[in-house]
């Protein structure tokens, strides 16, 4: 039995949030359907959805919940029926949803690199001893002080746009940005550095899209099918796999990212100390179909190496 498709008397609820950034990850979702369907864009409704943390800007994530604090009230509009599809980037994600929901849709990945940006156009190493950076990540500023321990970190919340205009109020001299959002906002005239993922290991699933559904949704499920990017999905399996068994989080620095090379899937780790005075990394390899059995063996390794007190700020 064929599908009943959306229309612009009967369009189709994309949720989102309201960031320039989080907008341009609906667009596109819009986009590849709309293409995929032959599709108007009108049979597309774009809803923007203000979560917990789009409103509490002043204070770190691990202070007012962690990771579902993007994604709760969307979810409940999912469940309520007010939306039907969830867009999302991968790295604000929880590993587990909540009972009823989906999450099995990637699009093509972006640039996973994280990117180094200064007004002055400068790179990391140039950066003066005692030099003030601003970041809202654990897992950048345990990595950054790791590497340079004078250096002072401060908390920068907030948009893309908001974190450049810090920069400019000269809040800090430095920032950290994902490399895809800003090639997703094409905001090209951004000074910045790409830093390479052996020298700055990403968040687990960076520079990816996913798009959550209700589990029982038919119509959905094979809407979204045809947008999926196995290869994308492949990866965050090892990834979100390795990160469930680090029981990861915002509160927790980890890094990690997969890469495809012909039928094998190769996995690199990265767990730290808050405060950046220990790194322990670790990689591995499996057939493609084991990646989220690697992600789980990784997880246990760089556990088993690390020393009695290691997670204590887990709790």
């Amino acid at each position: 039995m064929a599908i009943t498709l959306p229309s612009p008397a009967s369009p189709l609820n994309i949720g989102t949030r309201g960031s320039p950034l989080a907008l341009a990850q609906a667009y596109e979702t819009r986009e590849r359907l709309a293409k995929a369907f032959d599709l108007p864009f009108e049979a597309f409704t774009i809803v923007v959805i203000k979560t917990t943390g789009d409103k509490v800007l002043d204070r770190p994530l691990k202070e007012i919940g962690g990771k579902g604090l993007f994604t709760r009230e969307i979810e409940e509009d999912m469940l309520s029926g007010k939306i039907d599809i969830a867009v999302h980037s991968m790295k604000d994600m929880p590993v587990a949803q909540p009972e009823g929901l989906l999450l099995d849709t990637y699009l093509p990945r972006e640039d996973v690199r994280d990117a180094f940006v200064s007004l002055d156009g400068g790179k990391l190493s140039d950066l003066a001893e005692g030099a003030t950076v601003g970041t809202s990540s654990l897992r950048r500023k345990a990595q950054l002080l790791n590497y340079r321990p004078d250096l002072n970190i401060v908390e920068f919340r907030g948009n893309v746009q908001t974190r450049l205009q810090k920069l400019e109020n000269k809040v800090a001299e430095a920032t950290f940005l994902a490399m895809a959002g800003l090639n997703r906002l094409d905001m090209k005239d951004v000074p910045r550095t790409a830093i390479e993922t052996d020298e700055m290991l990403p968040a687990v699933a960076q520079g990816a899209i996913g798009i959550e559904r209700r589990a029982d949704d038919r119509r959905m499920a094979e809407m979204l099918e045809a947008i999926h990017d196995t290869e994308t999905g492949q990866r965050l399996a090892a990834e979100r796999a390795f990160l469930a068994a680090l029981d990861g989080s915002c509160e927790t620095p980890i890094g990690g990212l997969a890469e495809l090379e012909g039928g094998t899937v190769k996995l690199r780790g990265e767990i730290l100390r808050v405060d950046g005075s220990e790194a322990i990394s670790d990689r591995g390899d499996a057939p493609i179909e084991d990646g989220a059995d690697l992600g789980t063996e990784l997880a246990r390794s760089l556990r088993s190496r690390a020393p009695e007190d290691f997670f204590s700020w887990l709790s």
